[in-house]
């Protein structure tokens, strides 16, 4: 008998410090089996790990449970949804007894399932050998904050299995939080490859929230209602084939473009998307417009996972403090820069005064002047910029002089400084991010509810292999006479992970993508992107996704040191795929004078409509 169920899933958080109206939302509007909540990222876990060091009672998502559970459980429990959120970061022991303690105030007899088994901080000893670095071979660091592993599906699925009506996560792949109720509902077996993949996909896709509902959207002008902003829905078949959507009446926008975009969005070689559960080959996914804020996904399909899990690891490299004024008046670029050198200058000579060593690192960026483009930068007549210093020293005497020594500027230096941001500015510590393998044969993932916890059962033996991909498809280049942006020719999004970052790119019209081969190679891409590479280790590599007539750029070393250890204004490259949209790409004279100015208004390539379809060979 064909199963004709159809699951629909919400997710009302991409991170933590999302708005919490998204959740009633869902909640009241969404007609949902489940609704998810994405906590976590590798900042925030570094973030949560310095939090936890201070204070031994916090380290997880306090607003999941006193702004978003506890008013809505009555209505939750009324409708019959049940929550899985990795809320619980790297204390979920202590989000689970918060919520405990709200429900029971409120009445509301929700049973909550903890899993647990990713922290692996009290298991150094035993695992240190045996973990590898995702980077360079290199060891752990000497003393870790935390130690989390990516866990998988397996256990939410387990939970839910059990008759949790809640299940509290720490650290789990983001994707797994969908992936685990669409394996529970429709019985999927670890081995059913290419139905997890595509539930992964699923995961994926609505993991950041408004992100594929028209948030960061390219074509942002052709976005609608901001001030409320609908929050993603996935109705899922038994088949893995699935609808994105959103609630009806909200803001926002569901095309074949705002969903590919955040297809493309912090991922490397699409033929090998590494999760625990599956790993999956995006290049032929389908993109295809079925109804008014309604696209079909299909043609994920899965692999065998690899026998490791990817752990984060979080360790205290020195102090970091970031200044930040603002200064006004003719020139003030080039004032702005003379300051912040004068003042690095300044603290200089007074640390060494004072025996201390010399600042290890400082980063001073001009904004306004267009500082984060490079040799692309065009600051024409700017009259006001603020200008950001931030430096890093072991000791924190020597930040503090830096702090004290800021104001200074403002009587003895350039005309013009005034509005420092935060007041005098203070230290903190510095956390870096160390991701590394570890065999799953060392983890245990458990499952607790009402006190009984279980170990789950998780195949450990992966099996996957890298001769399973298949090649990369070499397409036709096109050379062209005038050159166009490519934004008239494409959309594009970028993000993060640890000091990498991609930049996803999606043809406008398949037509073109002749031209965006030819002119988007590693080198160019590379040279384009050269001031925010590391000198030595940055690398650019290029896959093609021929399915959405699409290309994925991985940027390796170009986030400073990526999350709060970089010094950047923009650690997680989020303005990256601005940037290259301004790269010229030639194109033939006849195509240039046929892109019309509003060539980049967010209408699917093949059209637009009911009929728009991205992975259709005959577009």
């Amino acid at each position: 008998m064909v199963d004709t169920r159809k699951i629909r899933i919400g997710c009302a958080s991409a991170f933590w410090g999302d708005t919490n109206a998204a959740a009633a939302q869902l909640v009241r509007h969404g007609g949902l089996d489940y609704l998810v909540f994405d906590y976590l990222a590798e900042i925030t876990m570094s973030i949560l790990a310095a939090a936890r060091a201070k204070d031994p009672t916090s380290g997880y998502a306090v607003d999941f449970v006193t702004e978003v559970m506890a008013p809505l459980a009555k209505d939750i429990a009324a409708r019959r949804i049940r929550v899985v959120a990795n809320a619980g970061g790297v204390h979920p022991e202590a989000c689970r007894d918060a919520l405990r303690r709200a429900f029971d105030a409120v009445g509301v007899p929700l049973r909550i399932a903890l899993v647990t088994g990713d922290d692996l901080q009290p298991r150094r000893p035993e695992i240190d050998g045996a973990v590898s670095s995702m980077e360079d071979g290199a060891p752990l660091p000497t003393r870790t904050l935390s130690m989390n592993a990516y866990l998988g599906a397996l256990p939410i699925a387990e939970a839910f299995a059990r008759g949790a009506d809640v299940v509290v996560t720490g650290r789990v792949a983001d994707s797994a939080l969908v992936l685990g109720p669409l394996m529970h509902a429709f019985g999927w077996s670890p081995d059913d490859h290419d139905r997890l993949a595509q539930g992964s996909l699923a995961g994926h896709i609505i993991e950041c929230g408004a992100q594929c509902t028209g948030g960061n959207f390219t074509d942002w002008e052709s976005v609608p209602g901001y001030e409320d902003m609908g929050f993603p829905i996935i109705e899922c078949d038994a088949d893995g084939g699935f609808v994105v959507t959103k609630p009806e009446g909200t803001g926002g926008l569901v095309t074949p473009h705002t969903v590919g975009e955040q297809l493309l969005y912090e991922i490397g070689d699409p033929r090998a998307y590494l999760l625990p559960d599956v790993v999956c080959d995006f290049t032929q996914v389908r993109l295809e417009q079925v109804g008014p804020d309604r696209v079909r996904v299909t043609g994920a399909r899965g692999l065998p996972p690899t026998a490791t899990y990817k752990c984060s690891a979080t360790w205290l490299d020195g102090h970091r403090i970031t200044a930040t004024f603002v200064i006004g008046g003719i020139d003030a670029p080039r004032k702005g820069e003379r300051v912040a050198q004068a003042i690095l200058a300044r603290v200089r000579r007074l640390i060494g005064e004072a025996g201390l060593a010399d600042l290890r690192e400082t980063d001073v960026e001009v904004l306004g002047a267009e500082a984060t483009y490079g040799a692309h930068a065009r600051p024409a007549l700017t009259r006001e910029v603020v200008v950001k210093i931030a430096c890093v020293h072991d000791d924190k005497r020597a930040l503090r002089l830096f702090a004290r020594e800021i104001a200074q500027a403002a009587t003895g230096m350039a005309p013009g400084l005034t509005g420092f941001v935060g007041g005098r500015p203070k230290d903190s510590p510095r956390v870096r991010l160390h991701s590394c393998l570890v065999p799953k044969s060392l983890v245990t993932p458990c499952v607790d509810l009402d006190g009984d916890a279980r170990p789950v059962a998780v195949p450990v033996a992966g099996g996957f292999d890298a001769a399973m991909l298949q090649p990369q498809p070499v397409g036709p280049t096109a050379e062209g006479d005038v050159t166009v942006p490519l934004l008239k020719l494409a959309v594009a999004r970028s993000g993060d992970k640890g000091d990498h970052a991609n930049i996803g790119v999606i043809a406008r019209d398949r037509a073109h993508l002749p031209w965006l081969r030819a002119a988007l190679t590693e080198r160019a891409v590379a040279a384009y992107m050269a001031h925010v590479l590391h000198p030595v280790r940055g690398k650019v590599t290029r896959w093609e996704l021929p399915g959405i007539g699409g290309f994925n750029f991985l940027l390796e070393h170009a986030l400073g040191g990526g999350g709060i250890a970089s010094l950047r204004i923009d650690p997680q490259g989020k303005a990256f795929a601005q940037q290259l949209l301004d790269f010229p790409v030639p194109v033939p004279a006849t195509l240039a004078e046929g892109l019309r100015p509003g060539h980049h208004s967010g209408e699917p390539n093949s059209g637009g409509g009911a009929d728009a379809v991205f992975g259709d060979s005959t577009a």
